[in-house]
């Protein structure tokens, strides 16, 4: 059996139709706090693999500070993502038990030729995990 594909995209982009998923994709949200109108868009959440709670919080806080200093709203959400090592600790994230059990799964359906589309709340200009989740399933399913 072929694997399936991956592709990431955030919920804007879908409730505006600006996004084209191939049929039969199965829109995975994997956010920590899904909104009404966010499971409207997804088939499932996993927040399994979302970021933590505490860092969630974390990067809510300085991207605010960062705002009120001045800068743009995406301008300050890059720069707490580097400040914060949002990668990097979010890496040590999906290393924990719940989190490995979830991308495992994940990656399982992909293999056995499953269409996944990774869908979080993040636009295409700001950093985002989902980028980082991609890259972990594409190296679990290659």
């Amino acid at each position: 059996m072929a694997r399936g594909s991956i592709t990431e995209t955030y919920h804007a982009a879908l409730a505006h139709g600006l996004v084209d998923l191939p049929e039969g994709t199965s829109r995975v949200g994997v956010v920590r706090r899904p909104t009404s109108w966010f499971r409207g868009e997804v088939d499932e959440n996993v927040p399994e693999l979302a970021p933590p709670e505490g860092l969630l919080d974390a990067f809510q806080e300085r991207r605010e500070d960062l705002k009120m200093q001045g800068m743009c709203d995406e301008g300050a959400h890059n720069a707490a993502w580097e400040e914060l090592k949002f990668e990097e600790r979010y890496r040590e994230h999906l290393d924990g038990a719940d989190a490995r059990m979830a991308l495992s799964g994940l990656a399982d359906r992909v293999a056995s030729g499953e269409d996944v589309a990774l869908v979080c709340y993040e636009g295409d200009s700001k950093r985002c995990h989902r980028h980082t989740l991609k890259e972990l399933l594409e190296e679990r399913t290659a």
